[in-house]
């Protein structure tokens, strides 16, 4: 082995540790679509139409690579070095520039776009109302969109991952959509910027920031003030994921929330490791009871924040819990709710995985900007824990060899009394929330005034309104919020033009 592999087998190591300590320092993903965890269970087994929309067609697609600059903000030698961003444009709709039709562009977030496309539906489904242009831009440092020529060197040491940022992100955005424009001639083309989750707080700092590149932004479940202790540490994540469970079904509410005592009493007795390895049929035999604890805690997590149409998985997992014996154990009956979620699979809890790029990436960037604090109260159905900045700090530098910066999301986008800030300077952004997803609790969730607005649903979950729309089983109230946040961009963009001919 070389030294080169050497060091890069010791940062996988150290990123596998932190990636597992990071369930336990209880920072859920931010993703469109829930990630591996989500792909491992019945969301791609029992839907497969979720994967795909009715408006994607490769074919529609042209995909491009913008020369862009390495650092936007330093005048250094080496900030002038470049990288292959890729980005994709769907010209099917577009009534062209000499109309000044619209464009609708995606900012991707950690992810390779090429997971995107085919689920995010708002904009080909919009397109032909809009006549708009659609582009879809992934974010540097995922997918082909990676500087220095590999992710191995991308990923080696804290100078090359330093350009790995929210801020370089936005930059980046900035420059392909001026660059598109004149390469088509379409100056006077209005964007809406479109994203979600992370990519949704991104889409509304980008409208904050680059005002006059977009006209307006859309961002769907946008935890833009989970930052910096804006959300109180005796409310959160956890509270939104346990009143989901409770609306459920209070018995399962109350089996889960005695079973975490249960697991930590059988793991402390002689063998009571291979008990619980047993029970849940694990993939290899537990080494702790965490590694059990995590799973449970993710699944549950994953099942709130993805709680989506029509078979909903909270319902799913308390189906699981609810319907086992009256006489099973209490374990027995949180095994059964694993099954019905995951559907009949040869072991659970702990399979063999390898990294993906959104797990080493996304490691990167809360250890960074994306600091997300996140407690877990004494009143929700989950082991309390209270975010430790401190301690979480020394565990980015023992992996990166650098401290986070938790105040800089308020610092450089702002955040808190953003009623006061927003009302005065922001327009034309839409927070769409739905309130079962757990992060809603770190959203825009009132106006804040008439072109910063809150359109949410109370039964909506995670990005729900910009995935793919189905016309069998959506709901009333998702059709509606949809209809709402069409009509809203309708208006801006008729404002626009009438501003525009104004000044011809």
């Amino acid at each position: 082995m070389t030294m080169k592999q050497y060091s890069s087998t010791l940062l996988l190591i150290s990123l596998l540790l932190f990636i597992t300590a990071s369930y336990s320092l209880k920072i859920p993903r931010l993703s469109p679509t829930g990630g591996s965890f989500i792909q491992e269970n019945y969301w791609t087994h029992g839907r497969p139409g979720e994967a795909s929309s009715p408006s994607f067609d490769p074919k529609d697609f042209q995909t491009f690579y913008y020369n862009q600059t390495l650092d936007h903000f330093n005048f250094r030698y080496d900030s002038f070095s470049t990288f292959q961003q890729r980005y994709l444009i769907n010209s099917k709709h577009w009534g062209g520039a000499n109309i000044s039709a619209p464009i609708l562009a995606y900012l991707g977030e950690e992810d390779s776009m090429d997971s995107d496309l085919p689920i995010i539906g708002f904009l080909p489904e919009n397109a032909i109302h809009f006549q708009a242009l659609q582009i879809y831009i992934e974010h540097r440092y995922y997918g082909k969109s990676v500087p220095f020529g590999s992710r191995e060197v991308a990923f080696k040491n804290a100078s090359t991952r330093g350009y790995f940022n929210s801020a370089q992100a936005l930059a980046d955005y900035a420059e392909i959509l001026i660059h598109v424009k004149k390469q088509l001639q379409a100056e006077h083309s209005p964007v809406i910027v479109i994203g979600g989750s992370y990519g949704g707080m991104l889409a509304s700092w980008f409208r904050l920031k680059y005002p006059h590149i977009a006209l307006g932004a859309l961002a769907s479940s946008a935890p833009i003030l989970y930052f910096d202790d804006i959300v109180p540490p005796d409310t959160g994540y956890y509270s939104i994921v346990t009143k989901d469970f409770r609306e459920a079904s209070e018995t399962c509410y109350q089996t889960i929330k005695k079973s975490w005592s249960e697991i930590d009493s059988i793991a402390s007795t002689p063998g009571g490791l291979s008990i619980l390895s047993k029970k849940f049929q694990t993939c290899r035999p537990l080494n702790k009871s965490s590694e059990l604890k995590d799973y449970l805690d993710t699944m549950y997590s994953t099942a709130a924040q993805y709680d989506r149409p029509p078979r909903y998985p909270v319902t799913v997992v308390c189906g699981g819990i609810d319907g086992a014996s009256s006489t099973d154990d209490t374990l027995t009956k949180i095994f059964a709710g694993v099954v019905a979620y995951t559907g009949n699979r040869s072991c659970y809890v702990n399979p063999p995985r390898n990294l993906t790029e959104t797990d080493v990436g996304w490691a990167w960037q809360s250890c960074s900007d994306m600091v997300i604090p996140i407690n877990v109260s004494n009143d929700t159905m989950f082991p309390p824990f209270k975010f430790d900045i401190d301690e979480y700090t020394k565990g980015c530098i023992a992996t990166y060899d650098v401290p986070p910066r938790p105040n800089w999301v308020t610092t450089y986008f702002g955040g808190h009394d953003i009623k006061l800030s927003l009302s005065r300077f922001g327009s034309n952004i839409i927070f769409s929330n739905g309130l079962r997803d757990p992060y809603s609790i770190g959203g825009v969730l009132e106006n804040i005034s008439d072109s910063v607005v809150a359109v949410y649903t109370k039964n909506g979950s995670h990005c729900l309104d910009i995935l793919t729309s189905n016309h069998i089983t959506d709901p009333d109230w998702l059709v509606n919020q949809r209809k709402t946040e069409v009509r809203i961009i309708k208006g801006w963009i008729a404002k626009y033009y009438a501003d525009l001919q104004a000044l011809k």
